[in-house]
Parts: C-alpha cells; structure tokens; sequence
C-alpha cells in the first residue's frame, strides 16, 4: 500500500468511527474528514468538497426543500391519516403492509431510485409518534424496500451495466441475458429481504424520530390558501419527474427541484429560511462531505487494489463461493464509498475475469456483482442510510441491528440467485 493509500483509509476509519461514538453532530464527521483529506495533501479543496456541487447532492437537498412545501398541504394531513389509521389498526400486519407498498413503490420507480426512497421517508416522517406502530419501527425497513422492489420490471440499468462488463471481457453472450431471468435474480433477494423485514420487525426500535418533530411542527401551521396549495402539487410533480427522467434530460434534471423551490419562495409558499433549513439539513451535509472521502479512497488505488488481491486468493474455491466473495466485497466499498456505479464498474470486470480463466461461465458473477453495489446500506455513509438514520433519529447500534442481518440476507440470496437463474 502506497502512503496516500494508508492515508485515505485512516480517515475512512476515522470517520466511521466518530460516526459511531455519537458525540458528533450528526453530518459533522464527514465535513471534518474533508478538511483533513486537504491537510494531508490527499485531496485538493475543489475535490474533497466535491460534494456541494455533486449532481446528487443538489438533487435531494432541492427535494427535500419540496417536501418541506408538500408537508404544509391537505394531501400530506389526509396521507398521514391513512398510514396512522394502518398502524392503530393492527401493529405488524400494518407494519408488513406497509414495507409491502413500499417495495411496490420501488417497482414503479425502480431499484434505489431517488425520487422514491426520498419520498417514502418524508411520508413516514409525517407520523407521529404512536405505541401501536412507532415510525422508528418503520422507516428504516420502509427506507429500505425501495431499494428492493417486489416486481422488478425496470432493472434496465443493472442489466445495461452487466451486458457492458460482459461484452467488454469478450464472453459470447448468444442472444444476450433474458430480462425476465435477470429480474428473477432480483426477485430471490428482494423475497428474502421481506421475509428478514418480517423476521427483523422486534429488533427495531421503540422511539420518537427526528423528522417527525418537525413535521407536526410544520402540520399546525396555518391552512394554505388554495392556488397556493396547487402551485406546490405542481412543484411535487414537476420535481418527481425531473428526478425520474433526469437520465434523459441531462444536467437540467439536477437542479428542477431545486428550481421548484425557488418558485415557492417568490410565491411565499415558503419562507427564504424555511428553505435553507431544509437544504442545508444535516442529511444533506452527511451525503456531501461522504463524496470527497469516498472520491478520496477510490482516487489512490485502494478500491482497484483490494480487487485485485482478492481475485487471487479466490482461485481454487467453488464457483458459488467466488461470486459471494465479489458480492460482498463490491458491496461493502460501494457502501463506504458510496460510488455504486464506480464499484460495480471496478469490480464486475474482475469478478468476470477471474470466472472466466478459470473456465466458469462469468455471467453469474457479474449479475450479482453489479446488482450488489446498489446493496450495501449497512453504514450511513451513502444517500438512503444517511437519510434513513437522521431522520429515523436512530443510533449507530439501533442502525446495526436491523441493517446488518439485512445485508447479510441479501447478499447471500443474490448470490444465490444468480448461481441458480445462470449456472457456472
């Protein structure tokens, strides 16, 4: 390992570290691990606060100015009843209703889409604290299911990422990857994630959440007028779609939301300070001083590095076990560095290598090794754990308990799965 290597990675492990004590304020020790990068020469000022400006970043902090509106609205008082109505009606059935919507959800927007996880979680952070079903108990499993949708019908970037790898190490694909088997491979882990959010519903913990303060803060203010009320409809809408087609529109889908945000304040819909609350809310600096650490880690070689050792020790174990290890491992740096598609593109080539000189057929490997970068979340250092922790208010441990086994769970399944649908 070169110097900056060892660098880089002490203060990953610092941060995580002081994320873990919580004597921090929430967002701090990712801004504090920036400054550091630049005093040791690791990273320049313009890149260890490439976070501020990371298309992302300005995408969620922008929506999340929109929702701060939308919470002011009759819809979100008439939603709010809806979903506590569940939780008064029945306790865990509501619970597994509700993580069942969720992963709905995610079908219909597809695997990690911003614009959904964002949206769940500011629904949940409607509710207000109830013994029945606390929201503790549940947006961190609702936070979760978009990431897992129960019909994966849009799964055309992964599926785009994996026939890229494969067509680039040169495998003979035949008539390429069925969709239909590839979204089955979606299926088993998304299954086995339900069947742990059943399982995992007594670890979660029993507490008032930091977005609902606020939220029925914002619930008892004043009843909007109507066109004003419409005016932040529109804003919602037009916000979702620049988020959903951002890939389509370019660069401009970044900044709809917070363009919509700007139009609500001229309207007085929201005040200028209500605004910047809500951009600058401490989720917002957590997701953006991550970007430069990870940014950090990957720019010295470690990531490209661990790979490749990894592709070595790994040559005389069983096919199965091989593309569990990939898994794991591109997981767990796409979980730290929060770079998904940085590590798939690192890693699923590797992994198709590796398969490939040792006779197997690579399409398992790089199935589950794309698939895995969008499935890590066990730490709080990427844009929906981050999210998912401060406003579920939730500590460290409390964050562990459930999201830990999780990984684990679907993990293993994938592997599984891909294994089972494409035989090596």
């Amino acid at each position: 390992m070169t110097t900056p290597m060892i660098i880089a990675l002490g203060i990953t492990i610092l941060m995580i570290v002081m994320i873990m004590s919580d004597k921090f304020a929430f967002g701090a020790p990712p801004l504090i691990c920036c400054v550091l990068l630049v005093l040791f020469g690791i990273s320049t000022v313009q890149e260890a606060f490439a976070g501020f400006v990371n298309n992302s970043v300005v995408m969620i902090a922008g929506f999340m100015g929109i929702m701060a509106a939308l919470q002011k609205t009759s819809l979100i008082t008439k939603v709010k009843q809806v979903m506590l109505n569940l939780a008064m009606k029945g306790g865990y059935k509501s619970y597994v209703l509700l993580v069942v919507i969720a992963m709905l959800a995610g079908s219909v927007f597809g695997a990690g889409a911003t614009a959904c996880y964002v949206l769940v979680l500011s629904l949940v952070s409607t509710i207000p604290y109830n013994k029945q079903l606390p929201p503790s108990k549940l947006m961190m499993p609702m936070g979760f299911a978009t990431n897992q949708p129960l019909v994966p019908i849009n799964v055309a970037l992964h599926l785009g990422i994996t026939v890229q790898v494969l067509e680039t190490a040169g495998w003979d694909m035949g008539a390429g990857i069925p969709t239909i088997q590839f979204s089955l491979v979606n299926v088993i882990m998304n299954v086995a994630f339900l069947a742990w959010c059943l399982i995992g519903f007594k670890l979660l913990p029993d507490h008032e959440i930091a977005a609902a303060e606020a939220s029925n803060n914002t619930a008892e203010a004043e009843k909007l007028p109507k066109w004003q009320e419409n005016l932040i409809y529109v804003c919602f809408v037009v916000g979702v779609l620049g988020m959903v087609f951002q890939s389509k529109i370019g660069n401009a889908g970044y900044v709809i939301p917070a363009l919509c945000v700007a139009v609500l304040v001229t309207c007085r819909v929201l005040t200028f300070g209500e605004a910047m609350h809500n951009i600058g809310a401490p989720v917002v600096l957590m997701m953006a001083g991550v970007v430069g650490v990870a940014d950090a880690l990957a720019g010295t070689g470690f990531t490209a590095m661990i790979g490749e050792k990894m592709a070595v020790l790994l040559a005389n174990v069983s096919p199965f076990i091989i593309v569990l290890a990939f898994s794991l491992l591109a997981s767990t740096l796409a979980t730290f560095t929060g770079s998904n598609l940085g590590t798939a593109m690192v890693f699923a080539p590797i992994a198709v290598a590796a398969c490939m000189a040792l006779g197997y057929n690579p399409t398992a490997a790089a199935t589950a090794v794309v698939i895995s970068s969008w499935n890590g979340g066990y730490m709080p250092v990427d844009g929906m754990p981050a999210m998912i922790m401060g406003m579920g208010n939730y500590k460290l441990t409390e964050f562990w308990k459930f999201s830990v086994p999780m990984y684990f769970v679907r993990i293993i399944f994938l592997s599984l799965g891909a294994v089972l649908v494409f035989p090596l």
